[in-house]
């Protein structure tokens, strides 16, 4: 290979991967077939214990049936999962010595299923060798896993495209994960029926989920300035930076969001709109999955540790809306075009603004637009004060994974302001 110039060790090369996708009204009955096209003979089915008594599990359970798969239900997923619920996932997964898996859930059930697939198919493993680093010790997968087929319930995560897998980590009270490009599903099958079910306040919550993942993605440092360069390609993060590719899935679920949120929202009955928002949640999946989210997530990442009396409305709430407000207003010294276009595809004329104010633009369109849709009003809605702010520092500083992808660099200063900035929007 040909010496390359780099600019201190930055990286010079972007690798996509995305699960397959397959889209339609219904097409979850396909899924009995896809198992015995994979000559599967011990399947995993994993969801949590509401969803267990709800249709898109019936679905899945008649198309088992039909096709006469042999299969054990694991419906004990924690919705935010814990380090704890994940291993009691994996022990099964272990103990059942599964073939292939299917995920019937939210983020929560399919990320749980990632981790059990994973760690069921390198037993010797120690739960942190593939936990991301400095939490654990980020290890590249080299182990070949199990198919995996997700079946998203919730049009939000974005999980059944991505090699993610979130968890709380009770003992430092933070969020992490695992991330690894070996760890996407097979498949993912996206089934508008499924969204049709789903409470008004999950509709918003989920939706915003797309809005943080294709602002995040699409305003990430460049993959070209993030550094280090891997030395070997399987040492490449799977969260890499904006690049040419994510930008384009990036925007696209921008302009759906735009479009189809408020009345997916609004109007149960609406199906356009919520299956157009159950594909955004796929294509902003495809965009971060490969761009990496930056400093709003890492920042929620301990509001949602943290967090003790909060009981949302129907939903564990992205808490990454709450401090999205103040971190756009920062980030925008850095690459204010691409905060301006942002606020353009959500509703802002910008026919006179000044690419100066890019950030604040951003930041007004985006509180109308979450006053519109009846979000918390800041972290002191959810329980915070100011007297919570250095734990919340301390429970960001180790989400190097995704704030080094924030376009600017902060301090724990910047942090503190931030947070400071979060504690009110309206």
């Amino acid at each position: 290979v040909p010496e390359r110039p780099t600019l201190g060790n930055t990286d010079y090369a972007f690798e996509m991967a995305i699960s397959n996708i397959r889209y339609g009204e219904g097409v979850t009955k396909e899924i009995g077939m896809d198992l015995q096209n994979l000559g599967a003979r011990r399947v995993c089915l994993m969801t949590d214990k509401n969803l267990s008594q709800l249709p898109p599990v019936n679905a899945v359970l008649n198309s088992l049936a039909k096709y006469g798969i042999n299969f054990q239900i694991y419906d004990n997923v924690r919705v935010e999962p814990t380090d704890q619920s994940f291993l009691d996932a994996i022990a099964f997964a272990k103990k059942g010595e599964f073939d292939a898996y299917v995920a019937v859930g939210g983020g929560s059930v399919i990320d749980t299923c990632k981790a059990a697939n994973l760690y069921a198919s390198s037993p010797t493993s120690d739960f942190l060798d593939y936990v991301n680093a400095p939490i654990g010790k980020g290890k590249p997968v080299t182990v070949p896993l199990k198919p995996l087929i997700a079946v998203p319930t919730t049009a939000g995560t974005g999980s059944e495209t991505t090699g993610v897998a979130i968890f709380d980590f009770k003992e430092l009270k933070v969020k992490t994960g695992i991330a690894s490009r070996a760890i996407k599903p097979t498949l993912g099958i996206i089934d508008p029926l499924h969204t049709l079910s789903m409470p008004e306040r999950i509709v918003a919550n989920s939706g915003f989920d797309v809005l943080c993942h294709a602002l995040e993605s699409y305003t990430a440092l460049p993959y070209n300035m993030r550094s280090p360069c891997p030395s070997n390609p399987i040492n490449r993060p799977a969260y890499q930076g904006s690049n040419p590719i994510s930008d384009v899935w990036a925007l696209h679920a921008l302009r759906i969001v735009a479009k189809y949120l408020k009345r997916a929202i609004r109007n149960p009955e609406d199906h356009e709109a919520r299956a157009n928002m159950h594909l955004a949640s796929a294509f902003a999946g495809i965009g971060f999955g490969n761009a990496g989210v930056h400093l709003c997530h890492g920042m929620s990442y301990p509001i949602s540790g943290l967090v003790k009396t909060y009981k949302p409305k129907d939903y564990n709430v992205d808490h990454s809306l709450v401090v999205k407000l103040a971190v756009f207003a920062f980030t925008a010294q850095i690459r204010p075009e691409r905060h301006l276009e942002a606020a353009e595809i959500l509703g802002a004329d910008i026919r006179t603004a000044r690419i100066k104010d890019a950030g604040f633009i951003l930041a007004d369109t985006l509180r109308k637009f979450l006053f519109d849709l009846n979000v918390d009003d800041g972290l002191a809605a959810i329980g915070y004060s100011k007297a919570d702010i250095p734990a919340l520092v301390k429970g960001t500083l180790p989400q190097e994974r995704v704030t080094k992808l924030s376009p600017r660099p902060q301090t724990e200063e910047d942090l503190s302001a931030l947070f400071e900035a979060s504690m009110k929007l309206y």
